[in-house]
């Protein structure tokens, strides 16, 4: 926050800074489950049914499947998330663990400051599935035809130092040697680089279409639009078709919403560990506030948000004014993994706040939860 003077001399105090684009109608939450129904439907051809219909053929379903879970799971922009490199995605250990920690580099997150961001394992998981099948095909098909050594530009990749602030450095196609600090590579920059692979050069660059060239972040709207309209096609009656503007019957979503879905997700999941799992008396929550910071900081941290007033009045408005601890009352055991066995959770969250899409196993809405 910050002060500022008033038109009439007054001062006044105001957010730091809040995104252009954290309007109420551009906020879209969905429950977990909403988030499955989705990505299945949408991304994976499934019918009613739950299976994939007859003659999908499905060809990127691996990387748009791979995008949309690790946005949900991480809460990364699109530019962030739609600009990495493959050696930007965390790699999963032995001794295992359910969230790995990245960063993210300055110049393509809207504050220009590195940040760090968490995703989780199962989504690392799409990610390494997604690079080693059809990733590597669509490279090496690229390869064969060099596809990439005709580019107009390309920059080859000889070195990735090590330490608090890596240098790229490179060879382009004329043999100029040129280097940059990896934090100040912009999104375009990135899209030129490459490394020697052992059947000619590939991109660095993370998500790739057919062609095996880089996928622009701003393309990644085509993907969900696609998505939207199917989900729209296949879920909705068909008397209802084009006459269900509150998305009542099929979940509607927006790269973003992933971010924003996220936020709620977290704020449940924190609340959740905090009353439930650690068993904390409300003196010991007081002391653990003060010590680590109240479940709305850390969500504030994750989404990188400068401003408290935007994590809670835009992109946790439903649930700003809710007890969770009183909601989260009801439940019979420690939550140990948080996405299926906090889905009770979620539905009853749906059921009293608006704005939230949430769409059962059956595929029906919740009573009052979409919009």
């Amino acid at each position: 926050m910050k002060q500022v003077l008033g038109r009439n001399g007054e001062v006044l105090t105001v957010a730091t800074a809040k995104a252009k684009d954290a309007r109420p109608s551009n906020v879209h939450w969905l429950t977990p489950r909403t988030w499955r129904r989705w990505i299945d439907v949408g991304l994976r051809g499934h019918g009613r049914d739950g299976v994939p219909e007859p003659g999908w053929v499905g060809r990127l379903e691996d990387r748009n499947t791979a995008f949309v879970r690790m946005m949900v799971s991480s809460g990364l922009r699109r530019a962030e998330g739609g600009s990495l490199l493959t050696f930007d995605v965390p790699q999963r250990r032995l001794t295992g663990g359910r969230y790995y920690r990245g960063r993210i580099a300055a110049q393509v997150t809207r504050s220009k400051k590195l940040r760090t961001f968490y995703v989780s394992a199962d989504a690392i998981g799409d990610v390494e599935s997604y690079i080693d099948s059809s990733r590597a095909w669509a490279v090496r098909r690229a390869q064969r035809v060099d596809r990439y050594v005709q580019l107009p530009e390309m920059r080859l990749v000889t070195e990735v130092t090590r330490g608090l602030k890596p240098v790229v450095r490179w060879c382009d196609q004329d043999g100029v040697l040129g280097q940059r600090a990896l934090d100040e590579l912009t999104v375009e920059e990135r899209m030129l680089l490459f490394t020697e692979g052992p059947h000619g050069p590939e991109p660095l660059w993370l998500w790739l279409n057919e062609q095996g060239l880089p996928l622009h972040p701003h393309s990644w709207d085509g993907v969900f639009r696609t998505a939207n309209q199917r989900c729209e096609r296949v879920l909705t009656p068909p008397k209802r078709l084009g006459m269900d503007p509150h998305k009542v019957y099929a979940p509607y979503a927006t790269v973003h919403s992933a971010r924003h879905s996220m936020a709620l997700f977290m704020l449940v999941v924190l609340n959740t560990l905090m009353d439930r799992r650690y068993g904390l008396t409300p003196e010991e929550r007081r002391d653990f506030r003060l010590l680590y910071g109240d479940p709305w900081f850390m969500v504030q941290n994750l989404l990188g948000h400068a401003s408290r007033e935007t994590t809670v009045d835009r992109y946790l408005a439903p649930v700003a004014d809710l007890q969770l601890r009183s909601m989260l009352a009801d439940a019979d055991s420690p939550v140990q993994v948080p996405m299926p066995e906090l889905d009770g959770v979620f539905a009853r969250i749906a059921r009293e706040s608006e704005g939230i899409q949430d769409i059962d196993a059956r595929m029906e809405p919740t009573a009052g939860g979409a919009e």
